[in-house]
């Protein structure tokens, strides 16, 4: 997969939480409170390149010049529902981020993602938008998100998710090129029902107990 759009962000403690993570004993609160820390240690990674305003400031002993970044040039996007499991923690590191939602159900026919819900922050092209989702299964659902996006006017575009499949990976790549995309783990593929094997089960019904 070397012409692939993902990286796998490769870290001990992102290691650490997420065998735990995939633990099928694990419960819901301990599961979003694992998916948080994964999720910030990750961001950190993410937004690395994002650009800095130089500002004066006073400290206790002089006036000096340090950079501050524009949070609100942030926007983070959660698929409904499982990526509300972390957008908090993003939250958690860039308070003045905005958020847009985007919410996909599967048509049982055409197996293609149909958005049912779409609210996103105005001036999409002078923001950088990150996209999360836990699970990055076919792709098909991450991939319409972007292309929404797109179609608002978003020209910096990222995803970020915990696990992801090598097929959702190539559709991603194949379907936009230029949207690098972060994981936790590159899992070995999908089962006859669409799951991420090994994976960590439905992330939606592990973070909300609905399983």
């Amino acid at each position: 997969m070397s012409d692939s759009t993902l990286e796998v962000i490769r870290h001990p403690l992102i290691a650490h939480k997420l065998s735990f993570l995939r633990d099928r004993r694990t419960q819901p609160a301990e599961f979003k409170e694992l998916l948080d820390q994964i999720t910030l240690l990750m961001t950190f990674h993410v937004t690395r390149s994002l650009e800095g305003d130089e500002v004066s400031v006073e400290t206790p002993l002089e006036t000096t010049w340090v950079r501050r970044i524009r949070e609100d040039r942030l926007v983070v996007v959660p698929i409904l529902r499982a990526g509300l499991g972390m957008l908090e923690a993003v939250r958690k590191l860039v308070p003045g981020a905005r958020v847009g939602h985007l919410g996909f159900y599967r048509n049982e026919e055409t197996l293609e993602p149909v958005r049912y819900y779409g609210k996103l922050p105005p001036h999409a092209g002078s923001s950088v938008f990150l996209v999360v989702d836990p699970m990055l299964g076919t792709g098909g659902t991450a991939a319409a998100a972007v292309a929404e996006l797109k179609a608002q006017g978003a020209t910096d575009i990222r995803m970020m998710c915990v696990v992801a499949s090598p097929e959702g990976a190539v559709h991603m790549t194949a379907r936009h090129p230029d949207v690098p995309v972060y994981t936790a783990a590159l899992d070995r593929q999908l089962n006859a029902v669409g799951y991420i094997v090994p994976g960590l089960g439905d992330a939606g019904d592990r973070i909300f107990g609905t399983s």
